[in-house]
């Protein structure tokens, strides 16, 4: 009867122990940062006075596209530098039935491709200033996070 009562809170002890550490990865700080809306990203481009990354990317069908999220995009270090340096506005283009967008954000997406993605590259990485002047555009690159930040200061700041 002891063991029981001893295993059993062997077990909710270690249950606990890993929903936290389930919910602390769901919510490193960063990582949420992403935007969906053009407007609202030029809105706190302007209120923090800084560039917009926008990222043209097709999240699951484009190897290059889902390699820049995986490298880059989805590490600490890169979330540590967008904070402090850029407004990021992701602009996918799924292809996946159970990954389609609402219309209304297709339709967004769309838009903003026919003007800054006329040749439909995929990934596209374009940054604008606070006023949606094309400052530079990329891709993917290898090299992990650290690298493709010092790439993107090298564009910011030609």
């Amino acid at each position: 009867m002891l063991k029981k009562r001893i295993s059993l809170l062997v077990f909710l002890f270690v249950s606990l122990f890993v929903s936290a550490n389930q919910v602390q990865a769901q919510t490193i700080p960063g990582h949420e940062a992403w935007l969906h809306q053009y407007n609202a990203a030029m809105k706190q481009a302007k209120a923090e006075h800084k560039p917009v990354l926008m990222v043209f990317a097709g999240s699951d069908w484009c190897k290059p596209c889902i390699l820049l999220n995986k490298e880059v995009w989805n590490t600490d270090a890169f979330a540590r530098y967008a904070k402090d340096n850029l407004v990021l506005l992701e602009l996918d283009f799924p292809r996946f039935k159970k990954n389609q967008l609402p219309a209304e954000q297709v339709k967004h997406n769309e838009q903003l491709a026919e003007k800054y993605n006329t040749e439909g590259m995929f990934p596209l990485v374009v940054l604008v200033d606070e006023d949606g002047k094309v400052i530079s555009k990329t891709g993917y690159k290898t090299g992990g996070p650290e690298a493709y930040v010092q790439h993107l200061n090298k564009l910011l700041h030609h």
